[in-house]
């Protein structure tokens, strides 16, 4: 069976995405990504140029969607530190790509679903929350932000012990930490 160009580029990503999560953009291997995707290597060159492009390809693809599953909204702030844990222990190829191309040395551009950007919408919804009281205004939104995520992934980088845990308890655990955590950061304003 023929498949169309849109089901090879797919198979390929969804390859490379495997292959660059566990080896990096340095140790994956074009060979091992085509011979998964069923392609030749002169098509996957086809389709994406070279190895750092599709892997920029992937790492795009994967920060896009990994940001456009959370939203921040005004009267929640600390509920998104939460919604960032949901994210990082669901989708932890994410996390690794993303680490993966810092460590690269690769600066990462802004996702743009829809012509929009995302980190604008989140400091517009810090902005809105400070004007609103639920979030002290001596934050400045974009380092705020930067320390929600911390808050939220800081299991997906924490020592082995807090990795990979199934128990529903401690996952709720871990979850409410992060949101009270975030709660704390946010503080209630003195001064408004």
């Amino acid at each position: 069976m023929r498949r169309s160009a849109t089901e090879l580029r797919g198979q390929i990503l969804a390859a490379a995405r495997a292959e660059f999560a566990r080896y990096g953009l340095a140790g994956s291997r074009v060979d091992r990504i085509a011979r998964v995707a069923h392609a030749s290597k002169e098509r996957l060159y086809a389709h994406f140029g070279d190895k750092e492009a599709l892997f920029r390809e992937v790492v795009a693809t994967d920060v896009a969607t990994f940001y456009q599953s959370v939203t921040l909204r005004p009267d929640r702030v600390p509920e998104f530190a939460g919604d960032v844990y949901d994210l990082g222990r669901n989708s932890p190829e994410h996390v690794r790509m993303i680490a993966w191309a810092r460590l690269e040395g690769l600066v990462l551009d802004e996702p743009r679903p829809d012509s929009q950007l995302l980190f604008e919408h989140a400091i517009t919804a810090i902005e809105t929350a400070q004007a609103d009281g639920h979030v002290d205004r001596t934050w400045e939104p974009l380092d705020l932000l930067a320390m929600l995520f911390g808050i939220g992934l800081a299991w997906a980088h924490a020592p082995d012990e807090y990795q990979g845990t199934t128990d529903p308890a401690v996952i709720a655990r871990q979850r409410a930490a992060a949101v009270e955590a975030a709660r704390r950061i946010i503080g209630s304003p003195v001064d408004n």
